[in-house]
This record gives structure tokens, sequence and C-alpha cells, in this order.
């Protein structure tokens, strides 16, 4: 967008906001224009003003915690992120990034893992998100188990259509097998962090990864 369209969409986005304060979109946009301009005590303060007039904007609770994740306010970033999934349970974006702000900025990969799962469980998404899950699964011990196999039959088991040995019973028996099996994670649209190459270390949606991530995802 060239700047003057921009400054157009920004004076048009704070008049909107002006005149329908109830409605968090206006702001919200406002925001992401302020945002993509590196403006973010700006957008931060714009995102405020939304959610104090709408609490219960889910949209505007997570685009206020990915801008103080990206001016460095990680506690506050997790409790704007709360407050969205507490506003919408069923809000994915919130709990993507969440899971990464828990992991790669406040090492709390168990609760990260509950945030990607619930993630995945809302929009079914598979790369990078299953390995992303998968490691973290890996990382904290919580791996999945494998079905047990189907019994083997017995050497003494009777063939089809055939009589058992003499004195022989015939056993279906056996020691089911399997064991636990660990698994192992876009600069782009604002709004979600982006999962990097390595599975170990995902972004958040919309935002570059940090250049030296802290064990854990965030």
């Amino acid at each position: 967008m060239r700047a003057g369209n921009a400054g157009e969409a920004e004076l048009e986005f704070k008049t909107l906001a002006a005149g329908y304060p109830q409605l968090a979109g206006a702001q919200i946009n406002l925001a992401l224009l302020q945002r993509k301009a590196n403006r973010l005590d700006e957008a931060e303060a714009t995102l405020k003003a939304a959610v104090e007039k709408n609490p219960g904007s889910a949209a505007a609770w997570n685009e206020l915690g990915l801008t103080q994740r990206m001016r460095g306010q990680f506690v506050d970033a997790g409790t704007s992120y709360e407050k969205a999934v507490a506003a919408d349970p069923n809000y994915a974006p919130a709990h993507r990034n969440y899971g990464v702000l828990l992991d790669l900025y406040l090492g709390d990969p168990e609760r990260a893992l509950t945030e990607l799962e619930r993630y995945k469980e809302l929009t079914g998404e598979d790369k990078p998100v299953s390995s992303w899950i998968a490691e973290l699964r890996q990382r904290t011990g919580k791996t999945v188990p494998r079905r047990p196999a189907a019994p083997a039959p017995s050497q003494n088991a009777p063939t089809e259509g055939a009589p058992p040995a003499d004195g022989a019973a015939g056993s279906d028996s056996a020691a089911p097998g399997g064991s636990p099996a660990g698994n192992a994670p876009a600069n782009g649209a604002p709004g979600n962090e982006s999962a990097p190459a390595s599975p170990a270390a995902p972004p958040p949606a919309g935002q570059p990864a940090p250049a030296s991530p802290a064990p854990g995802r965030g």
C-alpha cells in the first residue's frame, strides 16, 4: 500500500472508530496499519482503546497481545491472549499465538502444548502444527501411546478346519505389542504468529521468528 493510500485509510478508520465506538473492527484495522508502519506504541494504544470499549472482542485482544509481544512485553501479551481466549474459546488464532508465546518467550512448553493442541482441534491444520506438537510432546514427555497390536495366534492353535493335536488345547492369548511413541511443528497476515522451518522454534503467525528464541514455545 502506498504511503498516500495508507494515510487516507488511517483517516477513514479513525473516522469510523469515532463514529462507531461500539464496533472494534475500525480500531483493529487502524492498529494494523500503524503496526505495519512500525508505530507499535500507537498500535498498542489504539488496541487498548478497542478492548476498553469492546472487552468481548477476541480479535482485538489477540491483536493487542501480538503487538505487545512485538514490543517485548511478554507477560502483558500473555494476559491479552488469555483474555482473547476467555472472550471466545473457539477463536483459534489466539490459541496459536499464545502457544508460540508460552514456548518461545515464556519458557512454558507444557502450557504451549495445550494451546497448540486446542488450535489444531479447532482448525484441523496439519503442517507445521502437527510436527510442532509432536516435538513439544517429546520435549515434555507427554508422548501418545500406540494402540496395542492385534494378538498373534498361538503356535499351538489349530489351523482352520483341523482339530487340535491330541491332548493340546487351542490358545489365542498373546502379549499385546506396541510401546509409547514420541512425536515432534509466516511472517504473513497480521493476527497470527508463523512457525519457522525448524519445529523446535515456531514463531507466532504473522510475525518473524526471534533471532535467538529461548528454549520453549511462544
